[in-house]
């Protein structure tokens, strides 16, 4: 095989050499060098705020909202992967409340939504006594690699009131959604 029949075959990958006669190291008639790899195409987006939520004393279990929204487009992209981050400040007054948080995504002609991750827990602190009123910020991040080519989907975070009828006031302020999408594809 001669330099150019090698150097076509690993054309896309590879770029080939010939190796120098004082060469110690070379053990074959050609070196190979890997060609530097081309950067990630990366797009940030950021989503919709439905506002502050409020949940009233005596909310019962299972009333749920939609706090922020984001629509990610993997158009051009192969092997994409989605970043979601979620954030929002929680303020209890003399509150005893389990919200748990979760995302769904939506795509193209799905007719139910799809969780993605985990759900997340939030409860506050123990001891809080009436009157006592506590700001805490609440965040997670949840990674959703299975995505296909040139799709559009539509992610929200939902929260539900996940334990007993509630006791005090609690507020979920400026909650946000946002996506990092990546190309996964690796070229040399």
């Amino acid at each position: 095989m001669d330099a150019n029949e090698y150097s076509d075959e690993y054309e896309d990958s590879e770029t080939c050499y010939d190796c120098d006669n004082n060469c110690s190291e070379c053990i074959c008639k050609f070196e190979t060098i890997p060609k530097p790899l081309k950067p990630n195409r990366t797009r940030l987006k950021c989503g919709m705020s439905s506002g502050p939520i409020v949940f009233p004393v005596g909310t019962p279990a299972g009333v749920t909202f939609t706090l922020a929204t984001v629509n990610a487009d993997t158009k051009g992209m192969k092997l994409s992967c989605i970043q979601l981050e979620f954030a929002a400040n929680i303020i209890t007054t003399a509150a005893a409340i389990i919200l748990n948080f979760q995302v769904f995504k939506q795509c193209r002609n799905q007719m139910t939504p799809v969780p993605v991750g985990p759900i997340w827990t939030f409860s506050p602190p123990t001891g809080v006594t009436e009157g006592n009123t506590i700001g805490n910020t609440f965040s997670f991040y949840v990674c959703d690699c299975d995505t296909t080519c040139n799709e559009c989907c539509y992610y929200r975070v939902v929260v539900t009131q996940a334990g007993a009828t509630t006791t005090g006031i609690t507020t979920i302020n400026n909650p946000s959604l946002a996506a990092i999408i990546v190309d996964g594809t690796c070229n040399y």
